[in-house]
């Protein structure tokens, strides 16, 4: 058995010299398959849920090419990485869809924090009961997949301190969300946000990861990680949903692994460890120092991600895609996007060097890919 898989992946549009530019309103009326987000300084498009990672690699990069021959068509414009307005303009709005009410409550509440680009990870789990239990196991170790995903160190030109300033500042939403002891209780909790307003609507539920489907709360058939930076990287971010895909195997196959029973911790405690290693991984990403869910020992978000590696390889490798997998540990050995680019700095790079490298370095790499990849798939 191997999981469906799809992606929604946040990017800004820009200029080759790394300013970001609101477009996404052409982009919309022009192109299928890309939506909009508030700020019109960034564009979405979402995959198809797949089973084959060597499809899902296609289909993560042709929505990117077909979307840069546009671009050019615009002007010279470009696709730029990275998590946050990197090197300026977080000081203000840039509306995509000025008459929509719920982007004027995200704005009035949120303003630019919102601003950001990353990547959901879906995988589909269609058992409501599973589907919970993986969203409680899931949630406490999103911490790892900030650590491995991290990429947005700068923002409005200044290193913050932050290998993710995206998720140091998102505004998670409500305040205290629960480890959810079954689609009953979820259903439940919704439903009474929801009333009391501290969720105007059914998507207005901004955490790590939170449980998706058709007909939200009632129907679900996938488990959303929404704590990813943006991985520019499509080999990369695919071992990252490899990583995840292995994990939520073995968790179906064990249905002893629980936080809920498998913890020392109470139900309040791991909430507020979880807070906790999400601070550190947003500050540090793989250098991290985090406790354990099971039982708080303190341990290296690395060393915890080789830890669990070694628990699934096995795994991935009787479902056929541990090749896929097996990236990871290149990003554990030589750094994520965010420790790439302070090395660079620390050795001089200003933001604005490091930033437009990675714009060219992006797009290689796309090239690179499709032509070895994709072109024999192109109809």
């Amino acid at each position: 058995m191997v999981l469906l898989k799809g992606f929604e992946i946040e990017m800004y549009t820009g200029t080759p010299q790394g300013e970001i530019v609101g477009l996404s309103d052409k982009i919309v009326e022009s192109l299928d398959g890309f939506v909009r987000e508030p700020d019109s300084r960034n564009v979405e498009y979402i995959t198809q849920p797949l089973s084959s990672y060597e499809n899902l690699l296609c289909a993560l990069l042709r929505p990117r090419r077909q979307l840069r021959s546009y671009l050019q068509s615009l002007g010279n414009y470009t696709l730029i990485p990275g998590s946050t307005l990197s090197l300026g303009g977080s000081d203000r709005f840039f509306r995509s869809d000025p008459k929509n009410p719920y982007h004027d409550y995200i704005q009035n509440t949120y303003g630019t924090k919102v601003v950001t680009a990353s990547v959901h990870i879906n995988i589909g789990i269609s058992d409501p009961e599973i589907l919970m239990r993986a969203c409680r196991l899931i949630r406490l170790e999103a911490p790892l997949f900030l650590a491995l995903s991290a990429s947005s160190p700068f923002l409005d030109g200044n290193a913050t301190g932050n290998h993710s300033s995206r998720w140091a500042v998102f505004p998670q939403t409500p305040a205290h969300v629960p480890l959810f002891t079954s689609h009953a209780h979820h259903i439940q909790w919704v439903e009474a946000q929801i009333a009391a307003g501290t969720m105007q609507n059914v998507r207005h539920l901004w955490t790590s990861v939170r449980p998706n489907g058709d007909r939200r709360p009632h129907d679900l058939n996938r488990l959303e990680l929404r704590i990813c930076d943006l991985v520019t990287d499509p080999i990369a971010l695919l071992s990252i949903a490899a990583f995840l895909e292995a994990r939520l195997l073995q968790l179906i196959e064990n249905p002893d692994l629980d936080p809920l029973t498998q913890s020392t911790f109470s139900h309040e405690e791991l909430l507020s460890l979880t807070a906790r290693n999400e601070a550190a991984a947003a500050t540090a990403s793989l250098d991290a120092q985090l406790q354990h869910w099971q039982d708080g020992r303190i341990i290296l978000a690395r060393d915890w991600i080789a830890e669990l590696y070694e628990q699934v390889w096995a795994i991935a490798k009787q479902h056929g895609f541990s090749c896929f997998l097996s990236p990871v540990q290149k990003i554990l050995r030589e750094g994520n996007e965010a420790q790439q680019w302070l090395q660079l700095h620390s050795v001089g790079f200003d933001s604005q060097r490091v930033i437009t490298q990675a714009i060219v370095a992006t797009e290689d790499r796309e090239v690179e890919l499709e032509n070895k990849l994709c072109s024999p798939l192109v109809a």
